[in-house]
């Protein structure tokens, strides 16, 4: 089992939209069992709402059948986590709450996401890190 790790949509967004660059070997270190991605019920109900918005997708060389099967493929390595409690860590986008939750809830590492600074909210975790995919590979070579 690999490092435990929440890969935020913006990252699996940006893995089909590119087939270089950190979203996209991030999903590879997933599916290869190098990182364990964690998965919650509104991450999940996130990713489901992000993947049917087809145009998002445009510039996707992946075809809609494609990226479902990505997805499961996806949600076959993720580690299903359930949260008992919320911390509220009160973050800017309230949406974004429960991303931080799940983190805490599974013991994550990390939470990889494109949008570090929608994470800076009033409670703080000292063994949580908000990566962009290219500073968590950075650190991680």
């Amino acid at each position: 089992m690999g490092e435990i790790v929440v890969v935020d949509t913006s990252v699996f967004v940006s893995a089909l939209k590119s087939p270089d660059g950190g979203a996209r070997q991030i999903l590879r270190l997933c599916l290869m069992g190098e990182l364990t991605p964690i998965m919650g019920h509104k991450l999940m109900l996130e990713f489901i709402d992000v993947l049917g918005r087809p145009k998002l997708f445009d510039s996707s060389p992946a075809n809609s059948g494609e990226r479902e099967a990505l997805f499961h493929a996806f949600l076959s390595v993720s580690r299903w986590v359930n949260i008992f409690f919320l911390w509220r860590p009160n973050l800017p986008d309230e949406g974004d709450n429960h991303v931080l939750e799940l983190a805490v809830a599974g013991h994550a590492s990390a939470v990889i996401t494109h949008n570090v600074s929608d994470f800076a909210g009033e409670l703080h975790f000292p063994n949580l890190q908000i990566l962009t995919p290219g500073q968590f590979l950075r650190l991680k070579r």
